[in-house]
């Protein structure tokens, strides 16, 4: 559940930073075009708009010749003012200290366009006034001389327009701007989405196939749509899903070829061992009546014959592991008993300091729980050194049993490898005997015993005074449904 909470939140972001991508890409052009189309826009607008009233100006000043007598008189200003004045704007005509205008409001004369028509030029600019967009157009009339020449006659003459039709263009132009950009936003992020789904869909097929592929499903493949990057991936995942099918394959079939033959081998050599096992029984009894030479060698064949018997039997036992044949065989047991039974039956009772608290009842494999303790104590004595202990404890539902020795304990980087097969300590111990498979076999037999989907545990460590310990937990009540035991 938790990958697949992972696995969608990864295809989440990246729909969001796709999602993203495109809407910032999407704005930035509408903001860009809708800027610039703006810009060139006002000025057109603004510049017709001063165009038409300069020219429109022009023409009414023409109207106005022959100039008046100079100096002119209020009335005249007055009337000139009126003359230029209509319904889209006023004049102001002025002549020295005189000033005619054609509105009661004051003109917004300002000083720059009055010091350009005091210069003889045509002058104009946009002011603000009460918020309204104006016009201020500036002009001197000029008195002709019967030369064809002509002199400024110190009449200026001031156009206000109100420019309020065009800015509602413009503000008309700025809205459809705006308008266009939120279509273009929602443009961009359909597409956006729609590019996500055409991108994460091979992306999350790849990323279930390589989960199913991971949790042992080799079979699995993917479809190739396309001749994109992303389907040069789907090929690539196909070709690598196949080349690992084979090799699996191979690896397992050789591995079964392996456990067949270990189980076949140790299987064939149980009757000749018995056959000498019984040789060298007899052996036994005569050791001590043959001279010399002939009573050693006679005590190591025996010796030696016991130590391939116990070999063999371990090879059973993990074949039948490797082969998920292994079955618990349950029973309500004393566990203090137990242990002290396999303890006595091995003669250790004497050398090993117990704490086995009675009355513990648990329901095990007896034969498998004394397998595991004298697998254990047995290693202690081997590799460790005495006083050796074993501790019970018991909770409601598990029982730990510690074994404990006082040797130099287990160095760093044997303690990943102290249960695997045929693993001998060497570097770590002063002295190495048995075949490897002992804590091996131990430990599986802790995991064959199952609670609730818990299985047994059996774990190995160093007390803080030094000297290895190995903790075994078992449940109380484990199973009866037996479980594969397969290979770590």
């Amino acid at each position: 559940m938790t990958r697949w909470r992972w696995a969608g939140t990864r295809a989440s972001g990246l729909r969001l930073r796709l999602v993203l991508a495109f809407a910032l890409l999407g704005v930035t052009t509408t903001a860009v075009v809708a800027s610039v189309s703006y810009v060139q826009a006002r000025t057109v607008i603004l510049q017709l708009a001063q165009d038409a009233e300069v020219a429109s100006l022009t023409d009414q000043i023409a109207k106005l010749y022959p100039v008046v007598n100079l100096p002119p008189t209020q009335e005249d200003l007055d009337l000139m003012a009126q003359r230029l004045s209509d319904r889209d704007g006023y004049a102001v005509v002025r002549y020295r200290d005189l000033r005619g205008q054609g509105a009661q409001v004051r003109a917004p004369l300002t000083p720059e366009v009055q010091a350009a028509v005091a210069d003889g030029r045509i002058a104009w600019q946009r002011v603000s006034r009460d918020g309204v967009p104006t016009l201020l157009i500036g002009t001197q009339l000029r008195i002709e001389r019967p030369d064809g020449s002509s002199v400024p006659s110190g009449l200026e003459v001031y156009s206000v327009r109100s420019l309020a039709s065009e800015q509602r263009s413009i503000d008309q132009l700025a809205t459809y701007a705006w308008l266009t950009g939120g279509l273009s936003l929602i443009l961009a992020v359909l597409l956006a989405l729609l590019a996500a789904r055409g991108v994460l869909r091979p992306v999350r097929e790849l990323g279930q196939a390589a989960r199913r592929l991971g949790e042992g499903d080799l079979s699995t493949r993917l479809t190739v749509r396309g001749v994109d990057e992303l389907a040069d991936v789907a090929r690539t995942f196909n070709d690598t899903a196949g080349r690992l099918e084979r090799q699996v394959g191979e690896l397992r079939r050789m591995e079964a070829d392996a456990r067949r033959f270990v189980a076949d081998v140790s299987h064939e050599l149980r009757t000749p061992l018995a056959a000498m096992t019984a040789v060298t029984d007899v052996l036994d009894e005569e050791a001590d009546r043959l001279p010399g030479d002939a009573g050693r060698a006679a005590r190591l064949v025996s010796q030696e014959t016991q130590s391939l018997t116990q070999l063999v039997n371990d090879l059973i036992e993990v074949s039948r592991f490797d082969s998920g044949t292994a079955r618990l065989a349950l029973d309500d047991i004393d566990v203090a008993a137990a242990v002290t039974a396999t303890l006595r039956v091995r003669g250790w009772a004497e050398r090993v300091r117990t704490e086995l608290p009675p009355g513990v009842v648990a329901r095990l494999d007896p034969r498998r729980l004394d397998v595991i303790v004298a697998n254990l104590v047995g290693n202690a004595f081997r590799h460790g050194a005495e006083p050796v202990s074993v501790r019970l404890s018991a909770e409601e539902d598990w029982i730990t049993i510690e074994v404990s020795d006082h040797g130099p304990g287990l160095d760093q980087q044997v303690l990943p490898h102290v249960f695997d097969r045929f693993y001998k300590a060497d570097t770590a111990r002063t002295r190495s005997e048995g075949s490897g498979l002992g804590l091996a076999i131990a430990w599986e037999n802790a995991r064959l015993h199952r609670r609730a989907g818990q299985s047994g545990r059996l774990v190995a460590g160093n007390a803080p005074t030094g000297g290895a310990v190995f903790t075994l937990r078992l449940p109380r009540r484990a199973s009866d449904t037996a479980d594969e035991a397969g290979v770590r």
